[in-house]
């Protein structure tokens, strides 16, 4: 997924609290989820961000070691300027893009 085309801001932003309870009636249930696909996400960009860094691992030192030095520079800075997954996992949640259930509300 391309967290960078996101509508989730860098920074972060004060939201009412009323907004984020809506679906859920429930401002700590809504925290729960939101909680819980933020890690989603943060292991999402760390798989992510990891198989990109392999791709440089070198076990012999050559002239061509700077330029590859350069280019995982590049790849960091990406994703240092990609927005927090705690906002990325509210932006969603506000979005309506999680799916979510409770399983105790099901069998009734």
């Amino acid at each position: 997924m391309d967290y960078k085309k996101s509508k989730a801001p860098v920074n972060t932003v004060t939201r009412n609290i009323m907004d984020l309870c809506d679906e859920t009636d429930n401002i700590y249930e809504s925290v729960a989820i939101i909680g819980k696909r933020a890690n989603q996400i943060s292991i999402e960009i760390k798989q992510d961000l990891s198989k990109k860094l392999a791709e440089f691992a070198s076990y012999n030192d050559s002239l061509e070691e700077v330029f590859e030095n350069r280019e995982q520079i590049e790849i960091s800075r990406y994703y240092e300027k990609l927005p927090k997954p705690t906002l990325l996992a509210t932006q969603e949640f506000v979005e309506g893009k999680i799916y979510w259930r409770d399983p105790s509300k099901d069998n009734n």
